[in-house]
């Protein structure tokens, strides 16, 4: 691994200053990160740690909405009643994201920031209606999730802009599922993701891992106008094939969702 600074802000203006440079990265929980550094693909000069910036809280908006901040674990988002209680699609799709201890250090921030298309969360935020707030050198805004993504592992983050907070609409009478089809075991990265959001007749339906960003589908049959690519998970073939399965599986699951 290349040798690289890391410096610890203690507050959010500090550190938008200190990514303000070339070769900066934030680090928030590393899961991702710290892999890509090992294997030479990332070699930040600069790691600004966001840990002392107050931004850990889960908690209820003013609207009824669920506000994630950036720094808030992936392990606390599964153990929160309030998201249990009021978005138990996330918090089912949360226990199978890889396993306890990446749960434990990974943070929600990170893991919508990595873009990486097999990631869990993205397809389902994104169907549920969240909004990404975003804060950098040229000062705040907010957009929905799914404009964050490019394409693989491609944001629309700017340079020393950091996602410092993820909001959720309230259910409402909506009722939601995701699933995923693995290759190996359940908790490993899926071949494909689905998300479905019903809101009585409204279908919303996102996929992931089978394209490079979080996809949403007008329909159900739209599934055959994809652009699939092959990867180590499964062929193109393979993967429409399963796109056609599980879409219907998960509309299921969303029409009997507690």
């Amino acid at each position: 691994m290349a040798p690289f600074e890391l410096l610890q802000p203690s507050s959010l203006r500090e550190a938008i200053a200190l990514l303000d440079a070339e070769a900066a990265r934030p680090l928030s929980g590393g899961t991702a990160l710290m892999l890509m550094m090992k294997a030479g693909v990332l070699r930040p000069a600069r790691l600004v740690s966001l840990r002392r910036l107050g931004l850990e809280r889960i908690e209820a908006g003013p609207a009824g909405e669920l506000r994630i901040g950036a720094m808030a674990s992936l392990r606390e988002l599964e153990r929160s009643d309030l998201v249990r209680r009021g978005w138990p699609a996330v918090t089912r799709a949360l226990r199978t994201l890889s396993n306890v201890r990446v749960r434990n250090v990974a943070r929600i921030g990170g893991h919508l920031a990595h873009a990486d298309p097999h990631t869990d969360l993205p397809p389902l935020l994104t169907a549920l209606g969240a909004q990404a707030h975003l804060a950098g050198p040229r000062g705040e805004r907010s957009l929905p999730l799914e404009a964050l993504y490019s394409g693989y592992l491609e944001t629309t983050l700017g340079r020393g802009e950091i996602i410092t907070r993820v909001d959720v609409p309230a259910m409402g009478a909506r009722r939601a599922a995701y699933l995923k089809c693995t290759t190996r075991s359940a908790d490993d990265w899926p071949a494909v993701g689905v998300a479905v959001v019903l809101d009585g007749e409204r279908q919303t339906i996102v996929v992931s891992a089978a394209t490079d960003k979080p996809t949403r589908l007008a329909a159900a049959e739209a599934v055959e106008q994809l652009d699939i690519e092959s990867d180590q998970h499964g062929s193109a073939a393979y993967k429409k094939q399963l796109l056609r399965v599980y879409i219907k599986r998960a509309i299921h699951e969303a029409r009997h969702a507690h």
